[in-house]
């Protein structure tokens, strides 16, 4: 029998690889994880597609790494942390995906939310889900598959973003079920009443019954099936999160006026807003944070969250490594935009995918202003590292506007976090503390909570602040002069983003 104490196991789906880790109550213990990446297809202009089959590979070669290494004695449940958005149809008869997955990033429906705005669907979309018409969103990439794959309308058919395929497969098919976070980002869910829109079903040929059961965040979704290889059988799977609720989650930002930034393959900030579904705000996103059921440790409750969505943030500093190859690893960029004191002059709008908060700009395209003789690939990782500060700034301030509050501090996390010079531009641009935690692993942090408090693994919502920690704080500096002189001229480089010559 294994001597290490209870943990949960988090399976982070993200949208590049799968990492599982073990998570310890105390946050003392080593850290035990595994991860995979996974190949990313671009079939085409603007089109983004992931192999499902291969995802589900990573999710199981790096769940049983772990669970080998802790003894599966040990383990109390697992949690699943996913990209959002992401979708894909599969066979519930044979567990076979109907081809590949279209991912968040993916803009090939654009003309269809056009089309949709058009005849005047807007209001629709916005009351009932809180969102916008934009690719981005699941509902019109599910129409797209089911319009352009030979896809069967039938019982066999199941249709849903990353965590369910997951759940489908731990289970061995037993349960096809989702959560709120996640259900609220197809653009399907009616984000008051958590079930599934009728109308918005209707509007885009999603024929329900496909759907997943939406179940709370912190809850049993089912258990682990005795047909996976090196994964044992009935391993209670009991929470779930989109990946950017589960790091608000991760970060204990568990009271109204609460918000965190992920700085990842794109950044995405949230602000609770408490258990009140507020009004659509102009160019925000509202999205639910989680729901926990009513037997977990904090006992029926929803929590929703105004989102700020930056389509690209550590994609541009990939675009630096393996589109110009100025730098050979990210971890390069810090340094190299550290050895100049600024970006001379130069900015850089990475909006390699349009524009997201506060623009929603499908069509804006990357852009680079104010090239001299005398720019460097220093000045240019510079200008990528303020564009993180500068497109945060833009939008925390249509949030703090929607809200009608001052975010009072920001919480950090991702991969981009550990990059300082970053952080104190954030501080100063934002005008608030930036608190960057002792563990940044926020998303994995949060699914394991969520599962750990549905089986009292955690007695409590409090019992899980009280292992919040801050590593670093970043106070802004008092004189805004040049602070909001760069922003503004941020601002113009924006607008040559989105007035480029084909728009």
């Amino acid at each position: 029998m294994s001597t290490v104490p209870r943990c949960v196991v988090a399976i982070d789906a993200g949208t590049t690889g799968v990492r599982s880790r073990a998570i310890f109550p105390g946050g003392n213990a080593p850290v035990v994880a595994a991860y995979r990446e996974f190949t990313q297809h671009y079939p085409d202009n603007g089109w983004v597609e992931h192999d499902a089959d291969e995802i589900w590979q990573a999710v199981l070669a790096t769940l049983a790494e772990v669970i080998a290494q802790v003894g599966p004695d040990a383990v109390a449940a697992i949690g699943i942390t996913n990209q959002r958005e992401t979708v894909l149809a599969w066979s519930r008869r044979t567990s076979t995906p109907f081809g590949t997955a279209i991912v968040w990033q993916d803009r090939r429906t654009a003309e269809r939310c056009d089309q949709l705005f058009a005849e005047g669907q807007l209001p629709l979309v916005r009351e009932t889900t809180g969102l916008v018409l934009d690719p981005y969103f699941s509902a019109s990439k599910i129409e797209w598959l089911l319009t352009h794959r030979d896809i069967p309308l039938d019982d066999d058919l199941a249709l849903g973003t990353i965590d369910s395929w997951i759940v489908w497969r731990l289970t061995g098919g037993a349960a096809h079920v989702t959560d709120p976070s996640n259900a609220s980002r197809t653009m399907l869910l009616d984000i008051r009443s958590l079930h599934w829109s009728q109308p918005l079903c209707d509007l885009f040929g999603v024929p329900m019954s496909a759907l997943p059961e939406v179940r709370p965040s912190s809850g049993r979704f089912g258990v682990t099936s005795a047909e996976l290889t090196g994964v044992p059988a009935g391993i209670p799977i009991s929470g779930i999160a989109g990946d950017q609720q589960a790091a608000l989650f991760g970060q204990a930002c568990f009271a109204p006026g609460m918000a965190k930034n992920t700085y990842g393959t794109g950044s995405f900030i949230l602000l609770n807003v408490g258990d009140t579904c507020p009004p659509p705000a102009e160019g925000m996103l509202t999205t639910v944070a989680w729901t926990l059921a009513a037997e977990s440790g904090a006992g029926g409750t929803v929590a929703y969250a105004l989102e700020g969505a930056i389509f690209v943030t550590g994609a541009a500093v990939q675009w630096l490594r393996d589109g110009l190859g100025i730098i050979s690893s990210a971890a390069e960029v810090g340094p190299l935009a550290a050895s100049v004191s600024d970006s001379g002059g130069v900015y850089v709008v990475p909006a390699f995918t349009g524009l997201g908060s506060p623009w929603w700009d499908p069509y804006a395209r990357g852009t680079i202003v104010g090239i001299t003789r005398g720019t460097t690939t220093a000045h240019l990782a510079r200008a990528v590292i303020e564009a993180m500060a500068y497109q945060t700034r833009d939008a925390v301030d249509a949030m703090s506007a929607a809200a009608g509050v001052q975010i009072a501090d920001l919480r950090v996390d991702g991969g981009a976090s550990a990059v300082d010079a970053m952080l104190q531009m954030q501080a100063d641009q934002l005008g608030v503390t930036v608190r960057r935690p002792a563990d940044q692993e926020t998303t994995a942090l949060g699914a394991a909570y969520l599962a750990g408090l549905a089986e009292g693994v955690w007695p409590s919502l409090a019992a899980i602040a009280d292992e919040w920690s801050v590593d670093t704080v970043f106070v802004p500096e008092p004189d805004r002069t040049f602070t909001d002189l760069g922003h503004a001229t941020w601002q113009r480089a924006v607008a040559c983003s989105r007035d480029w010559i084909m728009h």
